[in-house]
């Protein structure tokens, strides 16, 4: 049987978390954390997405507010009993003056999952957005499932990024070839949104052999990355994490 699930998060300025809602495999904790953040966990509380399941998680980060939402494991796609794809949407708001930190564990794609992952995400023109992505293409020793993904970025109601990948069975030919993966099984991007970037931008440059710093028309920057595996992915944007937006 296919599992239907939305977890809900509202953040508002001073610290507060008037919604807090779980559902399903999507726990939700506010956890201790130093800085200005508020710190939010999610933990898995059972195997999932499997085939056919429809999970999503919101997140609402009021004005003023400071949120930091994070994994304690990483996410695995697993086959179900239907053949009928699984679906994982994240729809983030992020409102005036407010600032989000969306920096989940990877996704890992097992062999014979099949699993379509959305996130939309909507600024106000001032807010400040750090968002980490990590794919692992299959477990250790296997072939990798089919896996979608789209990243939606709005500011003030306009587009700022827009972008779809899919990889495994079923993606088009040459997904792992030399011009997208090379070879490599671990996939991630940094995508930074500030003010800061509108006077100075960031200047294009290379993290690395496999990763690269770009900016966007817009008060943002993205690093994306390829790497053999998912230590060395995250060695890698971690170093950008740290360079861009230190805690």
């Amino acid at each position: 049987m296919s599992l239907r699930a939305t977890a809900r998060i509202v953040a508002e300025a001073g610290g507060a978390l008037p919604l807090l809602e779980s559902d399903g495999p999507l726990a939700l904790r506010r956890t201790r954390g130093a800085g200005p953040y508020t710190h939010v966990t999610v933990v898995g509380a059972m195997s999932a997405p499997l085939g056919g399941d429809r999970l999503a998680i919101e997140a609402d980060v009021r004005p003023g507010a400071r949120l930091r939402v994070d994994s304690a494991a990483a996410t695995i796609a697993l086959p179900g009993r239907t053949a009928e794809p699984a679906t994982y949407d994240v729809r983030l708001t992020v409102g005036a003056d407010a600032d989000l930190r969306w920096l989940p564990e990877p996704l890992v794609s097992a062999r014979g999952s099949d699993l379509r992952m959305r996130t939309t995400v909507e600024l106000a023109p001032d807010a400040r957005l750090v968002l980490r992505e990590e794919q692992i293409l299959g477990r250790h020793g296997e072939e990798p499932g089919t896996l979608t993904t789209r990243l939606t970025v709005r500011r003030a109601g306009r587009p700022l990024l827009d972008q779809e990948l899919r990889h495994g069975p079923g993606a088009p030919d040459g997904w792992d070839g030399g011009a997208v993966l090379g070879g490599h099984r671990a996939a991630g991007q940094l995508l930074f949104v500030a003010p800061q970037f509108e006077d100075k931008p960031v200047e294009t440059r290379l993290l690395g052999e496999h990763a690269v710093l770009t900016p966007l028309a817009g008060p943002a920057a993205l690093v994306t990355a390829v790497a053999p595996d998912a230590l060395r992915l995250r060695r890698v944007l971690d170093e950008a994490l740290q360079a861009l937006a230190p805690s």
